[in-house]
């Protein structure tokens, strides 16, 4: 289990990126002309995802990282090999 996150650690460090989106996304499907709402907010939401999207990789990948065990026994080499004998 070393390294491992868990969907709570990855919650508690994205809440203010969800908040983010989701005011995003508000915004821009409030500021759609009744008619465009299509036309004016597809665009806006799909980069708030991304933009969202982007962020929770990079938390998970960071989470991921700090949890890694680094044993010395357990080290790799600069070619992927153990460098314990």
């Amino acid at each position: 289990m070393d390294g491992q996150i868990t969907k709570e650690q990855l919650q508690a460090v994205l809440n203010k990126d969800m908040d983010t989106m989701l005011e995003d996304v508000v915004g821009a499907m409030n500021r759609a002309r009744p008619g465009s709402i299509i036309d004016d907010s597809e665009e806006r939401v799909r980069e708030a995802a991304g933009e969202f999207r982007r962020r929770l990789f990079e938390k998970a990948l960071e989470l991921r990282s700090q949890r890694e065990a680094f044993s010395p026994s357990g080290e790799r080499g600069a070619d992927g090999g153990s460098l314990a004998q």
